[in-house]
């Protein structure tokens, strides 16, 4: 009998497998003409264990974007008192830029950005995934700061099109044909500058209005 290590190690491999499977044939085929059946033949599996990893087709595409906010709402929660939810997020923000260069170049076009980029569905996909991740955020920022509601929920935004702007401009950038290197190159110092202007607007002193 597989130890529950062993069993762990076996769920999180059939994943990636499924995944990357999906991110293959989206690239090769589009997303509107690649099924979930596909899929499972493809990384011969059963189609229900497809399902049993992910929920819908559209998981497949969005699951990373997924697991990215459950990630930015624990950097929040957990940070250190007078950092900023723009501090905090920070490096993870421009170390996921930076991995941009590292996704193997068969998968790239079937990572979100690209997709979103070439399918109205994946486009509806990829915006409703970024109001989610604002809303937790800003649920967090909430629950973490002396800011009112209206203010966590402004943050939540800026911070949430951090990242659109990430999809957007990588999925823009690949239909022009530049490289995975050069988009994480010439990117980088743009979400640089997007989180220290979010940082110094986070932490600026509120402003007076009269004696």
């Amino acid at each position: 009998m597989s130890s529950p290590g062993l069993r762990e190690r076996k769920k999180v491999r059939t994943r990636r497998l499924i995944a990357d499977t999906a991110a293959r044939l989206f690239a090769e085929h589009g997303y509107e003409h690649v099924t979930v059946s596909d899929v499972a033949r493809e990384a011969e599996v059963a189609e229900q264990t497809v399902y049993n990893y992910f929920r819908t087709k559209e998981q497949l595409v969005t699951d990373r974007e997924e697991q990215i906010r459950q990630r930015l709402c624990d950097l929040v929660r957990d940070r250190r008192p007078g950092t900023s939810a723009a501090a905090a997020v920070r490096g993870f923000v421009l170390e996921s830029v930076a991995g941009i260069r590292r996704i193997p170049p068969e998968l790239w076009r079937g990572e979100l950005g690209h997709l979103a980029a070439i399918s109205p569905a994946v486009q509806r996909l990829a915006l409703e995934l970024t109001d989610r991740q604002a809303a937790a955020l800003a649920e967090v920022i909430t629950d973490t700061s002396a800011v009112s509601p209206g203010i966590a929920e402004l943050q939540g935004i800026a911070l949430a099109g951090v990242f659109r702007i990430i999809i957007g401009e990588a999925g823009r950038r690949t239909t022009e044909g530049q490289s995975q290197d050069t988009i994480a190159d010439e990117l980088y110092p743009i979400i640089e500058n997007v989180l220290d202007e979010l940082d110094r607007w986070f932490t600026a002193p509120p402003r007076t209005t009269g004696p």
